[in-house]
């Protein structure tokens, strides 16, 4: 797959001159993702590469780790990790300058400021910054045991070039008291427990040097949603939930933060701490000692890539690649590996991209200086090397990796488990194991609930992970753990009502939001009383009602949240449910077989190449069947890949809804070239045999065509007299849906215009069918294909990609009593040009976006 981004060789500044800097990538425009449109985050675009670590909503992610680290020093916009407590706030661009930002508390000059004037009356500064979540490599611990924090891997740490003034610019025109002793900072978003608000120590904030700084440009771009926009808090050398995002308020007091979020989140509690006693004794909580500011020193190894295998008859080196980083301005002076667990070691070597912004002097650009040249501290992560020889690996059973920074503090070799499981930071190890003629690595987890690693293969053979072998067999013995207690069932439901039984359609009738019922492993909850105080806020519970949400539920919570869960038991499922429907024939049969809620299995009956990269895929309905998807509508589909990780996509059939016995998909498929990854979906159908199974919900979709004239659009009926289309490559289905049943009645007098765009000949799809429909249906039905590859002596239509000039010529502007709708669906670049033109004015009607 084409990874969307570019990166130039040299940063250009705003005196047009060239610079040996990092330059920041280019983010090639992307998508609001099916699975986030019936989320509160409906109109937030994202990167479908972001492993989502808490489900569909709220949003906590972070980039495969090799894509991280393949993407250098600054992390493109798209694939920097995300920490989201809830939903995220929707500003519009109109609204971005005016957005204000309050400064009270402790000061003489209380006041407000706006965006705008903090961009035209503070000096601007560019500094490259790494952030990194508290909860990096937390699955390691959750491994271990449990704690109450969810699967973050090892890739929750990014790096951007950062834009906006100092935030001790601000603070010194509102002038502290002197018994003014921290900054508080509040968001916007709209939280459980009110707004999202830490602190810092005030003398930081006005500290040259720490350089906090209130950012509103990130890599050379406004912020994205996801990252605060219009404007968020940066603190370098500060573990991330300090820099709150989409700032409104920054309040000086003599105290730290009451904010429930500050104190209920973000601390390393002792190690005594068990999950009830930090449930039951807030003391813990209240306590500043255990706070987190600074982040601790670390190191990870990217490559050899979990799971990579190399030939083991082989004199050639190996390149041991990884990353670095440390807290407080303090830079990592060295980092080691040893392949004997820790008894001779080899020095790596380092690289420092930050330098080069600190070597280039003062420079200008994205409107604000690079002001490095002066600054001793250290904000960056470093990049680090070792060569081996494949002989050496195959001597050793691992590998493992340690950072230590200037200060001489290192990485420990034994991991300090904690209740919320953050800053985990013992050394990084890498296991190597013999298989036929090729070594593998494994390396600690995979993020989420994504299968792999030796711990849990490990823990699953009955090792002790924090023995000194780390559990692995010895003389044929693997060590058994220590703490018999860290393996502890938790208990989820009431003896009380054990007897109670519920039925599946009782449950079901509480599918909406006023009272949900769910499902945990066969027993029915009752979510109604926890709706207002759910950390990720009511749609979290809301999203599966009347539903099993074993799976969801599961990957999630803490040992703390499942004790919790027994509170809102009400009774056992008095016919056990499954996620999917395993064969179609051998269960009750409905009219349709889509299912909004529950995934359906569904096998595959044939397969027709139309083409060299596309094929029809036919899967098997039951004879009286018809799929029960609405025109204009979509469904899911999911499979496993070779780590057992289900991949979904949406996709519409070419198949019509009317249709019994079987469901049609067009699938273009995107295989793997040299330099260039395949399609991960993609590649995975294409590997399907006859007889496979795959697992399809539906219908979802905010847009139906009813009838003659008639749409539904968002919940609501409207009339239509033109549907203007707008597809390219595959994203033709959606568009031919509709077409097909406009002309499939000849009294419906819809006009339709599909501006279809492709790079050859070859790649159109269902060309025949949408000709005829031109031709057949001449009067209404306009299909117009422009070409921007080799183009035919002979073709008569479009050169080139498609541009606001076709849209102009072909679409135009209408009257104000036009009832039109614009349908788009095709590749990122075409959906960015279609947003342009429709945002300068060009199409005032309704946009509908597949």
């Amino acid at each position: 797959m084409d990874s969307g981004y570019a990166t130039p060789n040299q940063a250009h500044s705003d005196d047009g001159n060239d610079h040996d800097l990092p330059s920041p990538p280019i983010l090639d425009t992307k998508a609001v993702l099916d699975i986030d449109l019936k989320t509160p985050d409906y109109h937030v675009p994202r990167d479908e590469r972001l492993i989502r670590l808490t489900g569909a909503h709220p949003f906590n992610c972070e980039a495969p780790l090799s894509v991280l680290y393949d993407a250098g020093f600054l992390t493109p916009a798209g694939l920097h990790y995300v920490r989201n407590h809830g939903a995220v706030p929707r500003v519009e661009d109109a609204d971005c300058l005016d957005w204000e930002i309050e400064i009270t508390g402790m000061v003489e000059n209380p006041f407000k400021v706006t965006l705008r004037e903090l961009i035209q009356d503070y000096e601007q500064i560019n500094l490259p910054v790494t952030l990194v979540c508290a909860g990096n490599r937390r699955k390691e611990q959750n491994v271990v045991q449990k704690g109450s924090g969810f699967n973050w891997g090892a890739a929750g740490v990014s790096t951007s070039l950062w834009t906006g003034p100092l935030l001790r610019d601000i603070i010194g025109k509102a002038n502290p008291l002197r018994s003014a002793r921290y900054v508080c900072m509040e968001g916007a978003d709209q939280l459980p427990k009110g707004h999202y608000g830490t602190c810092v120590r005030l003398a930081w904030a006005m500290d040259y040097d720490r350089a906090i700084m209130i950012a509103h440009k990130q890599n050379g771009a406004s912020l994205e949603p996801d990252h605060g926009r219009p404007v968020r808090i940066i603190i370098p050398g500060v573990i991330g939930g300090r820099s709150v995002k989409w700032l409104k308020k920054l309040i000086i007091t003599s105290t730290p933060s009451d904010n429930y979020y500050h104190i209920y989140d973000n601390r390393v509690l002792p190690i005594i701490v068990t999950p009830e006693m930090a449930k039951d004794e807030t003391k813990w909580w209240k306590d500043e000692r255990y706070t987190i500011y600074d982040l601790n020193v670390q190191s990870a190894t990217v490559y050899p890539a979990h799971d990579e295998r190399i030939a083991r008859v082989s004199n050639e080196p190996y390149r041991i690649k990884g990353y670095a980083y440390s807290g407080g301005g303090i830079r990592v002076g060295r980092v080691e590996i040893s392949l004997d667990h820790g008894k001779h070691w080899r020095l790596a070597d380092i690289e420092y991209p930050e330098d080069m912004y600190r070597k280039q002097g003062i420079t200008e650009l994205y409107g604000g200086r690079i002001d490095m040249y002066d600054r001793h501290t250290s904000f960056c992560w470093c990049f680090w090397e070792v060569t081996v020889n494949v002989v050496d690996l195959e001597g050793a059973k691992d590998f493992v990796v340690r950072a230590m920074d200037e200060n001489m503090n290192i990485q420990p070799r034994d991991m300090y488990w904690n209740v919320m499981s953050m800053m985990n930071n013992w050394w990084y190890r890498v296991a190597i194991i013999k298989e036929d003629d090729y070594l593998r690595f494994e390396h600690p987890t995979q993020p989420a609930m994504i299968e792999g690693g030796w711990m849990p293969r490990v823990k699953a053979a009955g090792g002790d992970l924090l023995s000194s072998n780390y559990g692995e067999a010895v003389d044929g013995e693997v060590s058994k753990p220590a703490n018999e207690e860290i393996a502890t069932n938790i208990c989820m439901t009431r003896s009380d009502i054990l007897q109670k039984t519920i039925t599946m359609e009782e449950v079901e009738e509480h599918n909406q939001g006023t009272q949900p019922w769910f499902i945990v492993h066969g027993q029915v909850y009752d979510g109604t009383a926890f709706l207002k105080d759910h950390p990720g806020g009511a749609e979290s519970i809301t999203m599966v009602a009347g539903t099993d949400a074993t799976e969801d539920f599961m990957v999630i919570h803490s040992e703390t949240a499942k004790n919790t869960l027994a509170t809102y038991h009400i009774g056992q499922l008095a016919t056990p449910s499954s996620t999917a429907q395993k064969s179609n024939d051998s269960c009750t049969i409905k009219n349709t077989f889509l299912d909004q809620k529950t995934w359906q299995g569904c096998k595959l009956l044939s397969r027709s190449d139309v083409s060299s990269d596309s094929c029809i895929l036919r899967f098997e309905l039951h004879p009286s069947q018809t799929s029960g998807l609405p025109v204009g509508k979509h469904l899911y589909l999911r499979v496993k890949d070779n780590s057992n990780t289900w991949v979904m996509r949406a996709y519409t059939p070419v198949s019509c809804h009317r249709t019994k016995g079987f469901l049609d998909i067009l699938i273009k498929i995107y295989r793997p070239n040299p330099g260039r990854e395949g399609g991960k979906m993609t590649t995975l159908l294409d590997k399907l045999s006859i007889g496979d199974t795959v697992e399809m919900k539906g219908p979802l979709g905010h847009f139906e065509y009813l009838a003659p004239g008639k749409v539904r659009l968002h919940g609501g009926e409207r009339e239509v007299d033109q549907l203007c289309m707008i597809s390219g490559g595959s994203g033709i289905t959606p568009c031919y849906q509709v077409l097909r049943e406009v002309c499939r009645n000849e009294d419906d007098p819809t006009q339709v215009v599909l501006l279809n765009g492709n790079r050859y000949v070859a790649d159109i799809l269902l060309r025949s069918e949408l000709d005829t429909f031109a031709i057949t249906r001449n009067d209404r039905v306009k299909v117009w294909h422009a070409l921007s590859g080799c183009v035919p002596p002979n073709w008569s239509q479009g050169r080139g990609r498609l541009n606001a000039s076709h849209l102009e010529h072909y679409f135009g502007t209408s009257p104000s009593s036009s009832k039109r709708i614009l349908l788009v669906c095709g590749p990122p670049g075409m959906l960015d040009m279609v947003k342009t033109w429709v945002d300068a004015g060009h199409w005032t009607e309704d946009v509908v976006y597949f």
